[in-house]
Formats: C-alpha cells, sequence, structure tokens
C-alpha cells in the first residue's frame, strides 16, 4: 500500500521541511511506499478570488489522482478524531485495499466542491484552525503515531 500526502504549494518554512523529512523516513518503516507530492498552487495576491484560486487548485490535485485511489481531506470540516481513534479509522482504510491512500491539504483557500466530491473521507486535526503549513507537519506526526499505535509499538501514551 502506497501513502501519498499531497500538498497544495511549497514551503520556504525550514522547519516544516525538516520535520517533513523526519516523519516520511519513519513513515517508510510501516508503509511500502510513502510519497510528497506538491501541487501548484493558485495565484496569491490580494485580488485573487478564492473560487478562481480553489479551481486552479482542484485541476492540479487532480492529474495527481488515479483511478482507484482513496482520498482523504485535511479539511476543518472533517471529522475530528483522538488520536487512538484516528489509529482505528486509519486501519478500516488500509483494510479496504486501496492501490494508495492519498492524504490531501488544501492551500489558503481550502478545496473547491470538485474535489469535495472525489474524496472518500474528511479529516480534521482539530477544531482549531492552523495555516496549511503546519498541518503538513503535524498531520505527518499523527500519521505515524497512528502507525505505531497500530503496530503495538511504543510511541503513544495513554
Amino acid at each position: 500500500m502506497e501513502v501519498v500526502f499531497v500538498r497544495v504549494g511549497k514551503t520556504d518554512m525550514d522547519f516544516v521541511n525538516n520535520g517533513e523529512e523526519v516523519y516520511i523516513s519513519r513513515l517508510r518503516h510501516y508503509f511500502n511506499g510513502v510519497r510528497l507530492v506538491d501541487v501548484k498552487q493558485g495565484a496569491k495576491s490580494g485580488k485573487s478570488v478564492p473560487q478562481v484560486v480553489k479551481e486552479m487548485e482542484a485541476e492540479a490535485i487532480q492529474r495527481v489522482l488515479q483511478t482507484g485511489d482513496f482520498v482523504v481531506l485535511l479539511d476543518e470540516r472533517g471529522e475530528v478524531f483522538s488520536s487512538v481513534q484516528f489509529a482505528n479509522q486509519l486501519q478500516k482504510w488500509l483494510n479496504r485495499g486501496p492501490r494508495r491512500l492519498v492524504f490531501i491539504v488544501g492551500g489558503a483557500f481550502g478545496f473547491s466542491e470538485q474535489i469535495y466530491q472525489l474524496a472518500n473521507a474528511r479529516l480534521s486535526l482539530s477544531k482549531m484552525t492552523f495555516s496549511h503549513q503546519l498541518i503538513r507537519v503535524l498531520f505527518l506526526e499523527q500519521l505515524y503515531r497512528a502507525a505505531t499505535i497500530n503496530k503495538g509499538e511504543q510511541y503513544h501514551n495513554e
């Protein structure tokens, strides 16, 4: 099973890049493949029209998706889980047997309706709102935590 983490836009924040590298290397122990995919961010200026930006980003996201992908959006309106609940949900998704489990973090304006319709699930990491940059590291840590919980390894403390 390959896990793909699609991110809209790139980051120039070293701590985000470093954090992603740490957790991607750890996650490779648990999945057959782990890939980070950056897609082009829509125009970002004070004059940007959010709907137009979301549609541009949707086109870029769709080019990455493949038939049979199980798609999970990281979205503020998604379902909120504890770490243990997320581990259980992750296992359910994996048990469905998709070739690829694709997690997507959107851009600053979120997702277009088109992408919401393609998604199999929505996940929120918190009731609080975080920047799409910070979510990149927070999510990978939670994915790693879930993988260790599912394997019964020492990392998560109740």
